[in-house]
């Protein structure tokens, strides 16, 4: 043994882990921030934690992959992060805002892109931040994509997103109930302006989540979330038109980075 080596080596090690452990900081401290944002407003309540439940059941549903379930998860956390750069004044604006307040709200979408794009670990995420405000017709933004040109899982994640948007009581207008919902996204699929497959898969299992005190996903794991939609689908009246998600490997929880 050659202590100098033995040092030089335990050196470099500890300095590996502390850009580890940094960067396991920087992922926490962009979730407090995203949280944050949920915090400012409290008609938003638990929004991001509904919503990250939701789109990882849609993608347990589909069968996707478990590093994209991870990345629905975190999407669901991290979508708006970009709004801590919006004033508050328009932010909170009880009403319809003017063109130039619309622009400016509008840019969340390329600002929450920017400001994750330095973290590696959260490039699966970055097409979900800045494309879940697409429409399937190409009438959106910030980059007017028209259908399959818009990332698979900024669409599962857009679906969530307006559907506990519209559940949700605001200051401008009241909650609708689930039915209501389910009829206004497939009113708006009809319109051009959603994926209409991918609305009728999310109608298929949403009864599963009309609570609005979903369950911890911390410890859930792919193979757990996957049981738990199928026993739904298996249950009286259910239809099973929809193929089961075929992947039980476990997936860590956006919410311990």
């Amino acid at each position: 043994l050659r202590p100098r080596s033995i040092r030089a080596r335990i050196q470099a090690s500890l300095r590996h882990k502390a850009m580890i452990d940094s960067l396991d900081h920087s992922e926490s401290v962009l979730f407090s921030l995203a949280e944050s944002v949920e915090e400012r407003d409290p008609d938003l309540g638990q929004h991001c934690r509904r919503l990250a439940l939701m789109a990882a059941a849609m993608g347990v549903t589909l069968g996707l992959p478990p590093h994209e379930v991870l990345a629905l998860q975190r999407g669901g956390y991290l979508h708006d992060v970009g709004k801590v750069a919006i004033p508050d004044h328009i932010l909170f604006r009880g009403g319809k805002l003017n063109a130039e307040e619309w622009e400016i709200m509008k840019s969340h979408a390329e600002r929450g892109e920017r400001i994750c794009s330095s973290m590696r670990s959260l490039t699966p995420v970055l097409p979900i931040i800045r494309h879940h405000h697409e429409r399937w017709d190409g009438s959106g933004y910030p980059d007017g994509l028209k259908g399959e040109e818009i990332p698979l899982l900024a669409r599962i994640l857009q679906l969530a997103d307006i559907y506990d948007a519209l559940t949700t009581a605001r200051p401008y207008k009241p909650a609708f109930n689930s039915d209501e919902a389910v009829q206004i996204l497939n009113s708006e699929a009809e319109r051009g302006w959603r994926d209409p497959a991918l609305v009728a898969m999310f109608s298929d299992i949403l009864p599963m989540f009309r609570t609005h005190t979903p369950p911890d996903m911390s410890r859930m794991s792919l193979s757990a979330l996957a049981a738990s939609i199928e026993r739904y689908r298996k249950g009286p009246g259910r239809s099973h038109s929809n193929a089961p998600a075929k992947s039980t490997e476990p997936v860590k929880s956006a919410v311990g980075l």
